[in-house]
């Protein structure tokens, strides 16, 4: 799905450390991106609904250097139900 796709690439396409997540723009619209570090949505005035740790710390001991299995593997544990409620909060 395109959705997948496209976080997919955000997470794969950060270079070293970072981010990938879904955020609501103040115009209530979804945005996927992907911050390097630390940095986090709200830097920018964005509401992080879902975030994938991509720094290597949080893949490497089961996937080692495969940061396309654990982004696959991540969709599987994600709580969409819960996201929906975030995303529906920020609607407000």
């Amino acid at each position: 799905d395109k959705f997948k796709a496209d976080f997919s690439k955000a997470a794969m396409t950060r270079f070293g450390s970072g981010w990938a997540w879904l955020a609501v723009k103040a115009d209530k619209s979804l945005q996927i991106l992907s911050t390097a570090n630390q940095d986090s949505p709200q830097m920018d005035g964005l509401v992080p609904l879902l975030g994938l740790d991509v720094w290597e710390h949080a893949y490497y001991l089961q996937y080692q250097n495969r940061r396309a299995d654990y982004v696959e593997a991540f969709f599987s544990v994600v709580n969409w139900g819960k996201i929906n409620e975030i995303y529906q909060e920020s609607l407000k």
